[in-house]
């Protein structure tokens, strides 16, 4: 049976897409538009993450609504509302304060999901001090090399992570003062409680006067050679996570909105702290690891609206089996989107299948803080595609020159560099202390973002792989993503990697 190459929207249901008429949203959309649906700070004094994401609605009126709903390893269920959210953060801002920090001065978490990453995120963007989520997962030499290059002030992490990861590297930290422990392990020297801290704090903090380019959040991602860089971002970002989440994932107020992403890397800090609480969502976070069964009792035990999450994911879920799936009520999923790589048509089709609804795949970097390419709501899906541009974000492929220009490629279905044109807020505004580094990144006015992609006549553009690892065999650009997903077409294979091996005849062969 042929594959299908296009999945047509869904009928009309009783929640309208937020972006219903793609070439009507892009020809009326303004970001200045964008920012007027941001409250900004009380008497026009800027504008701050954490005041949108939730002092702003506390004073509409919705304080108490549920802005997060934990679920432990355990089965605990704790709900927090915004007040609570608002006066938790409130009182990590003031402790802050009374430590003595500065405004721009660096605030890293080392934790899995757990509440106090959010307050601590929020609280950090009350204060003005910049925050840094680091992979619970990392060992102690990625720790160290990211806490030294952050010049970190301020560690919030728990005591079984402090042991082993931070203590056999702590002598070499100097600009580390303070390190909070969120459980137990206080019978260690030099560390303090998070928890006695909060309790000490007072909950009245009024957020100081906050410049939209006043820098905000610190993403260390790695790079192909060298050291990890540290794309940094601004206040201002905020309007970007605010209506991509809104266009991309379709977010509507009152949704129950899980993103799977760990907030220790930019999807788990951009869709799973921001855009969900700037648009007044209760967002589940599962402390707990994968595991298919427990997902989908969650999905239909907090009757989840919208569901973000990562191919890897999504083919593991496929091996678990449809049948698994489909004893499960999850009549409430609404919208269903995937990110952190490219998503293989044949995934699309069996979500369809099995779920009555495709996953749409969407494209976007840490550089690029937010969502840039997506499948829509209201739009056919058409398998393999990582969609079309965001009203507001302008994209080409080009080609690079030999005088270190760029130049875009004429017509259409020719492999090229993803460009994007910049002027989107949540750009990221350098790489933290190398300014060399980050001038690499553009020529020609553009930002080159290192994927090649083609675009098909359509306007929509399909993924074709890194720039540095493209495979050029006789004369021909060959992605390794293109190979990989014709290779999981078969119900044998589960999981597929292709790399390019040298040849003395075709200069390099495709490997699976």
């Amino acid at each position: 049976m042929p594959r299908p190459d296009r999945i047509p929207p869904p009928p009309p249901g009783p929640v309208e897409p937020n972006l219903r008429d793609y070439a009507t949203a892009r020809r009326s959309f303004s970001w200045a538009g964008a920012r007027r649906q941001l409250a900004g700070l009380p008497g026009g004094r800027g504008l701050n993450i954490a005041h949108e994401a939730v002092d702003r609605h506390v004073l509409e009126g919705h304080g108490a609504e549920v802005a997060i709903r934990w679920r432990g390893k355990g089965g605990e269920r704790r709900d927090l509302t915004y007040a609570e959210l608002g006066d938790l953060s409130s009182r990590w801002a003031n402790t802050l304060r009374v430590l003595g920090l500065q405004p721009g001065d660096r605030v890293v978490t080392l934790l899995g999901r757990v509440p106090e990453l959010y307050v601590t995120a929020l609280g950090t963007w009350k204060f003005g001090a910049i925050y840094c989520p680091l992979f619970s997962a990392f060992g102690p030499e990625p720790v160290r090399t990211r806490l030294e290059k952050s010049g970190a002030r301020v560690l919030v992490t728990t005591a079984g992570l402090y042991k082993r990861k931070v203590l056999p590297v702590r002598g070499s930290l100097p600009a580390l003062a303070h390190v909070f422990l969120v459980d137990g392990g206080l019978d260690l020297t030099a560390v303090e409680s998070f928890g006695s801290a909060l309790q000490a704090a007072s909950a009245e903090f009024t957020i100081l006067p906050t410049d939209p380019e006043r820098l905000a959040l610190l993403h260390f991602t790695s790079g192909t050679t060298g050291t990890p860089k540290g794309a940094v971002h601004v206040h201002g970002a905020v309007v970007a996570h605010h209506v991509t989440g809104q266009f991309a994932l379709d977010l509507h107020p009152g949704d129950v909105y899980w993103c799977t992403a760990d907030p220790g890397w930019v999807t788990g800090t951009s869709y799973g702290i921001i855009a969900p609480l700037t648009n007044r969502v209760t967002s589940i976070v599962d402390e707990g690891d994968f595991d298919a069964r427990r997902w989908y009792e969650l999905l239909a035990a907090e009757r989840v609206a919208v569901w973000y999450t990562a191919p890897t994911a999504i083919r593991m879920l496929m091996k678990a089996g449809a049948d698994l799936a489909r004893a499960h009520d999850l009549s409430a999923l609404r919208f269903l989107a995937s990110v952190g790589e490219p998503l293989n048509p044949e995934a699309v089709i069996w979500s369809q299948e099995t779920f009555g609804r495709p996953f749409h795949d969407n494209w976007w970097q840490t550089e690029t803080g937010g969502i840039m390419i997506a499948n829509f709501a209201a739009s056919e899906v058409r398998p393999g595609s990582m969609g079309r541009p965001l009203p507001g974000v302008d994209a080409a492929i080009v080609h690079r020159t030999a005088e270190g220009g760029a130049e875009e490629l004429p017509g259409h279905d020719l492999v090229g560099e993803l460009a994007l044109r910049p002027g989107w807020p949540s750009m990221f505004r350098g790489y933290w202390n190398e300014p060399e580094r980050y001038a690499k990144c553009f020529a020609g006015g553009l930002y080159l973002t290192g994927d090649l992609a083609r675009r098909d006549a359509d306007g929509w553009y399909w993924f074709v792989g890194r720039a540095d690892d493209v495979i050029k065999s006789m004369g021909h650009l060959i992605g390794p993503f293109e190979v990989e997903s014709v290779l999981l077409e078969h119900p044998a294979v589960a999981e597929a990697g292709v790399i390019g091996r040298p040849d003395p005849v075709a200069g390099e062969i495709v490997k699976a």
